[in-house]
């Protein structure tokens, strides 16, 4: 009998990713396709869905060529997702409705002002847990209702769709016989109740879309459909897990008990703790999401999520702006040459503070520079600032939640810096778990597209699974790490102080 595999279907923000994985939990072999990048203006970030789709097909190709699987092999095929991207389309016609608007598109912020000035933030947030930012997906559709006249038209008709790019890859994947998304998905969308787990009407109203345009919520775990012929993908396989990217992150972090928490480091930070069927109000301001809704499982799991601005940025900017690094990577030998930043405190708020400053007015700013100061001191300086915007996201979330912080889990390019872990662990106090795959996105889709057809039957079955690459403890004396803390809020109240005073 021949082994079966597992697709994952990772469609990102820059590209798509497609993985064969093995019942094992194993990665068998992946291929990235990346796409364009649409700016019609600025603070305008569009994608086309036909690329999005091209790259798709491409990568589920190209993935199965180069792990020698047939389609036939493949079990069942699990989704994850860039977030609150927004595609419009016909539903007789299957044609798109101009080009998808991306989580990043800025061209909201007058709508999200003008209810913001009626009041509705607060009701908003109670009933989503999320805030009224052009970040999220029930502006971005407003704005289509408002400005795209054939969305319009078709509106008129009941004949448009909206959707989620895991609702579009649904769409196209079973020929157009399914229009459905899962709760992490529309947990985003501004749109739906987290109590009820179902779009809510005053949010409908308030953005004036209906819900014939909206997929169906399902679980995150089960069929959603079946797949109609595509390329060297036979018809009739079962998609069977779909996850927003971020708790799919979580989930493939094997992050499944209350107090686990895992952070993705990548241009930014994400960070996400999971608050199992608790669902948490945040006074700092951090986001209340749906983590997964489980196969049969009554209700939902829920998660905190919030995150820095800047984290591989501020590399990138030692890189690429002062030239102190021929790559990213070299940042952990050059900052390892010296014990100490030597006084040196590097805030690198380029584009403001998140949580729990919210301030976005400050820019970026070094501190305690003297004759001395050697590009490893800012090298190290940056690497531990990385490490406390963290720990700022995270001692929120324990704030907010009641629960204490069990174990991070740690994805994305800078977690393979040993350096920068040990910082994270000594900052946090907790230990910081590396895994061996760290393409935890994808193997999160895949682990829960197993679950909803049974390859395995439990959370305990997927644990098993779990492979550790390092394990990095704290070696800091509380009292030490009070102080670190403490002198990096000193330099942030400064930093607030002197853009208070501009």
């Amino acid at each position: 009998m021949s082994q079966q595999y597992l697709l994952s279907i990772d469609q990102g923000t820059t590209g798509t990713t497609v993985s064969v994985i093995n019942t094992k939990g194993q990665l068998k072999a992946k291929v990235n396709r990346e796409f364009r990048q649409i700016f019609p203006q600025p603070g305008w970030v569009e994608h086309s869905p036909d690329d999005i789709w091209k790259s798709t097909t491409t990568t589920l190709r190209l993935a199965l060529q180069k792990a020698k699987v047939k389609g036939s092999q493949i079990l069942s095929i699990g989704i994850t997702n860039q977030r609150e991207t927004v595609v419009a389309w016909d539903r007789k016609t299957g044609e798109t409705i101009g080009n998808a608007i991306v989580w990043q598109c800025r061209r909201t912020a007058d709508l999200c002002d003008k209810l913001k000035k009626r009041g509705f933030e607060k009701r908003l947030k109670k009933t989503t847990g999320l805030v009224l930012d052009p970040y999220f997906s029930g502006t971005k559709m407003q704005w289509i209702l408002q400005n795209n006249p054939k969305a319009k038209a078709l509106a008129r008709k009941g004949h448009l769709c909206f959707g989620t790019i895991d609702s579009f890859l649904i769409w196209k994947l079973t020929g157009g016989e399914v229009h459905a998304t899962d709760v992490s998905n529309a947990s985003r969308t501004q749109l739906m109740d987290l109590s009820t787990l179902q779009y809510s009407d005053e949010m409908l109203r308030t953005f004036s879309v209906s819900p014939e345009m909206l997929p169906q919520i399902y679980a995150s775990g089960g069929v959603f459909g079946v797949t109609v012929k595509t390329g060297n993908l036979p018809a009739g396989i079962p998609i069977s897990g779909v996850l927003g990217d971020q708790q799919s992150a979580l989930f493939g972090q094997y992050c499944y008990d209350g107090g686990e928490a895992k952070i993705t480091y990548g241009t930014g930070s994400f960070l996400l703790m999971n608050t199992k069927n608790r669902r948490v109000g945040s006074p700092s301001g951090l986001l209340t999401t749906v983590s997964w809704q489980l196969p049969n499982q009554v209700g939902a799991d829920y998660a905190l999520e919030g995150g820095a601005f800047i984290c591989g940025a501020a590399v990138q900017w030692l890189r690429d702006n002062l030239k102190m690094l021929k790559s990213s990577g070299d940042i952990e030998k050059l900052a390892s040459r010296v014990e100490s930043t030597d006084g040196v405190e590097f805030v690198p708020s380029f584009s403001g503070l998140g949580a729990p400053f919210w301030d976005s007015q400050v820019r970026g700013s070094l501190f305690g520079i003297t004759r001395g100061t050697c590009d490893t001191h800012i090298a190290r300086a940056t690497l531990e600032a990385m490490a406390l915007q963290n720990v700022d996201v995270m001692s929120a979330m324990v704030k907010d939640s009641g629960v204490p912080l069990k174990t991070v889990r740690v994805d994305g390019g800078a977690s393979a810096n040993n350096l920068l872990m040990q910082m994270q662990a000594d900052f946090l106090g907790v230990e910081v778990v590396r895994p061996k795959l760290v393409e935890s996105t994808s193997m999160g889709a895949a682990l829960m597209a197993g679950l909803g057809i049974g390859v395995w039957s439990s959370l305990a079955d997927l644990k098993k699974m779990d492979k550790v690459d390092r394990e990095f403890r704290c070696t800091n004396r509380l009292i030490d790490r009070k102080r670190r803390i403490a002198r990096w809020h000193k330099a942030i109240k400064a930093m607030q102080s002197y853009y208070d005073s501009v």
